[in-house]
This record gives structure tokens, C-alpha cells and sequence, in this order.
């Protein structure tokens, strides 16, 4: 096994092979063989139909427990409720805006008028310039309720790790974050926001040097640190309880596009399409719960597929993984015939994961979810697309979701103008460097004349 998996399933308490997977089948889709989605997931073993679970060593399955245990006792306590509310309320900055994008709109428009009513979730305007701080908040002041004094963090575009370090410094915890030497190199700018934030940023040189190896360390402090320190996971990944404690602290994005459309369009009026980036995923998750009960509402994920999809430089997990274990959790992975975990790239530093939230792994074989991937260039095509359109500067990562709007356009029936929601995940100004040199190897005209 790999550093990373061996990290994540040594000791595990569960079989890793589910008992919808033969022995020794390399699986790259279940779907058919695991029936329909069902809302009630996770169950109790932590499962989303095979995926999920809990494969970590034994020494933290004492701390999955008590967290799995604290967390089901504050869902159902109105004073917590309260407090997370209040606190993404002033502090945060919530609700955010649900934005016409009227000259996108016009953009993508047909002749006859028809064609995509585009709005934008602006999560980009809360405080740190993501959805990042939704979880963050949750997880933290559950850390507090638990009595930990000390909090890590894994993060890979930087957003997550600038998220936890905010709330930490909110509420005065000591705060690590792990993140990868190429990563810290790529976001220079967001390194700089969490020490001066008070984090202390842990550089990852270890295998690839980006997310999955900082989560790979982080999982490493939490095994031998287990009664003092709370691990805040960034993503809708990890052992169970996690996937579903990021789903719901980032269900407040659906809740309130649910209340949003209705304001605009009328009592009962559903958006039609649901769109997202998807690397781990939790942005997408926050986007698509409050509607997964509604049938015609549609979900799209949208993820990295880096230079090419026929290259192995790329993250597009659903699209081209098979079933496997990391970092705790049954999922789709980037492997190799042998279980090895491949390097993943993506020009956005938050999406090039090898992996992909057990929810939305079962939300693409039962169907209920939509999966495209875009690559590099179209990415960059869409962050200057909406930047000039709307005068909105989207997280590399977002712009992956607004690249994937003209093959949606393309699927809408002659006629229709259905509502279609883009979850804006976070702004760009992190990712103006990275852009920049993009840019330069294009000999963009934009780049001309810039010493940078």
C-alpha cells in the first residue's frame, strides 16, 4: 500500500472491500448494482450504499466516536444551533447574495431569448473569500464544546486553512495547518494570511506536495495527538463522521437558494439546474442537499480534467477513478492496477485531489448526480469569461463550474429558460499569480508589458 492509504486503512475496522464488489474486481462504476439514492444516507456504520465508513487506526476510533457522539448531541441543541447561526450571521457574513448574472445570461442567450437564467450563490463574499468558513465555524466551536484546545487543518488552495485559522483566531486556539511545499508555492498570498492570522503553516514535502499529502500529515499529528486536538477536515471526505458533518454545516448554502428562488420566482418555484465544482466536494454537497428530495431539480458536478482527460495529469475522480480507500473513507480514487495512488493535477490548487467525497461517489452510481470535467484551458477561458462579463473574479476552482455552462446551455430544450443556480464557490484573488503565468504562456495581450 501506499504512505497515504496505509495511513488511512491500517488496522481498519471494516472490510475494504465491499460486499457489492467481488474480490480482486477493479471497479470504475456500480452503477445498477446499488439501487437508488436515498436521502436518509449515511447510515449508521457511516456508509453512503458501499461507500464511506471508517477505515482508520485504532487509536482514533475512540475519537471518531466521541465525535460522532458530540456531534449528534449538538445538531439537536438550540443554544449550539443559536450560537453557529449568530456566528455565520455577524461574523461571517451570511446570507450571501443570490446574484442575476444578466450579461452572462445574454451570453449564453439563443436567438429566440431562450436558454439558461444564470445565478450566481455568491459564497465568494463571505468573510475569507469562500464557503470554507461555513465548516469551519460548525467545527470549531463543536472543538470547544468537546474541550480540545488545539486545532489542525489540511488545506490546498489555501481557502480552508485561511477559514480555520480566522475562527481560531477568533476564539484564541492554537491553529496547524499542513499544506503542501507546491501548494504553499502556488498560493503565496493565502501562506502569508494564515501566519498572519496566528496559524503556524506546516510545509508538506512528501510525495506530491499538494493536498492529499498535507491531509495525509495532518491524519498523522490527529493519531498522536488524539485527546487534545480537534482535526477541522476541509472536505466531505475522511472517516465517518466527517462526510456528513461538512454536508450539514454547508447545508445553509441550498437552504437559503431554496428560500432565494422562491423570493424571486414565487411560492414554489425550484431552481431546474445545480452547479458546482467538485474536487473533495463539500461546496457542491452544500449547493445540493436541501434538494435532493426534489426530483426535478438538476445536479451537475464539475471537476478538474486538468490537461487532458486522455493525459494522466488531471483530477477528474468520478470520471475516471475506481473504487479504493484514502484517507479514511470508501470511495472513487486515481489508482493504478496496483492500489497505488496516482498524482492528481489541476491548475486550481483546491480541486487536484485523488479522491471525491463518498456522497457524491454514491450520488453519481445511483444517478441522482451529474458529473463533467473541464480542463485547464477552459477553466482559464471562464475566469476571464465571468471576469469581464460580470466583473466577478472566480476561485480557479468556481471557474471549472462556469466552464462547464456551455455544454449545459447545450442540453436545454429548444424554448426552455430554466433557473440554473452556479455555486460561486470563492473569489480569485488568491489564484491572479498562478493566472498570470497561465497567461504568459498564452502570450495573452492582458499579460503584456507586466513585469510579474
Amino acid at each position: 500500500m501506499t504512505p497515504e492509504r496505509s495511513v488511512a486503512a491500517d488496522n481498519a475496522t471494516e472490510n475494504v472491500v465491499p460486499e457489492e464488489i467481488e474480490h480482486g474486481e477493479r471497479v470504475t462504476d456500480l452503477r445498477g448494482r446499488i439501487g437508488r439514492y436515498r436521502s436518509s444516507v449515511p447510515d449508521a456504520r457511516g456508509k453512503f450504499g458501499p461507500f464511506g465508513g471508517k477505515f482508520v487506526p485504532e487509536t482514533l476510533i475512540s475519537c471518531l466516536e466521541e465525535l460522532e457522539e458530540a456531534y449528534k448531541k449538538v445538531s439537536k441543541d438550540p443554544t449550539f444551533q443559536q450560537e453557529l447561526a449568530q456566528q455565520l450571521r455577524d461574523f461571517a457574513g451570511r446570507p450571501t447574495p443570490l446574484y442575476f448574472a444578466e450579461r452572462l445570461t445574454a451570453h449564453f442567450a439563443r436567438p429566440d431569448g431562450s436558454g439558461m437564467q444564470i445565478y450566481l450563490k455568491r459564497e465568494d463574499l463571505l468573510h475569507t473569500g469562500a464557503h470554507k468558513i461555513n465548516n469551519a465555524l460548525g467545527q470549531v466551536l463543536l472543538a470547544r464544546r468537546m474541550g480540545r484546545t488545539r486545532i489542525i487543518a489540511e488545506t490546498g488552495a489555501g481557502q480552508h486553512g485561511v477559514a480555520t485559522a480566522t475562527v481560531c483566531a477568533r476564539f484564541g486556539l492554537p491553529c496547524v495547518v499542513y499544506m503542501g511545499a507546491r501548494d504553499m508555492e502556488r498560493q503565496k498570498l493565502n501562506v502569508f494570511r494564515m501566519r498572519l492570522l496566528g496559524a503556524e503553516v506546516r510545509p508538506v514535502h512528501t510525495g506530491t506536495a499538494t493536498l492529499k499529502d498535507a491531509l495525509s500529515d495532518a491524519i498523522r499529528d490527529w493519531v498522536t495527538n488524539p485527546s487534545t486536538t480537534h482535526y477541522v477536515v476541509g472536505s466531505v471526505a475522511g472517516p465517518h463522521p466527517y462526510p456528513a458533518m461538512v454536508r450539514d454545516f454547508h447545508y445553509v448554502i441550498g437552504e437559503e437558494v431554496y428560500q432565494q428562488v422562491q423570493e424571486r420566482h414565487g411560492p414554489g418555484r425550484l431552481p431546474d439546474i445545480l452547479v458546482a465544482c467538485v474536487g473533495g466536494g463539500s461546496n457542491a454537497i452544500g449547493l445540493f442537499r436541501r434538494f435532493v428530495d426534489e426530483p426535478s431539480v438538476r445536479f451537475i458536478g464539475v471537476e478538474a480534467a486538468g490537461r487532458g482527460l486522455d493525459t494522466h495529469e488531471h483530477a477528474a475522480t468520478l470520471t475516471k477513478g475506481s473504487v479504493g480507500v484514502l484517507h479514511g473513507s470508501m470511495s472513487y480514487l486515481l489508482q493504478d492496477d496496483d492500489g497505488q495512488i496516482v498524482e492528481a493535477h489541476s491548475i486550481s490548487a483546491g480541486l487536484d485531489y485523488p479522491g471525491v467525497g463518498p456522497e457524491h461517489a454514491f450520488m453519481r452510481d445511483t444517478g441522482r448526480a451529474e458529473y463533467l470535467s473541464v480542463t485547464d484551458e477552459e477553466a482559464l477561458d471562464a475566469f476571464q469569461l465571468v471576469s469581464g462579463l460580470e466583473g466577478i473574479l472566480p476561485a480557479l476552482e468556481t471557474s471549472h463550474a462556469f466552464a462547464a455552462l456551455k455544454r449545459i446551455n447545450d442540453t436545454i430544450p429548444a424554448g426552455a429558460r430554466p433557473i440554473v443556480v452556479v455555486n460561486c464557490s470563492g473569489r480569485g484573488d488568491k489564484d491572479v499569480n498562478t493566472v498570470i503565468t497561465a497567461l504568459k504562456e498564452r502570450n495573452s495581450p492582458l499579460v503584456s508589458g507586466l513585469d510579474i
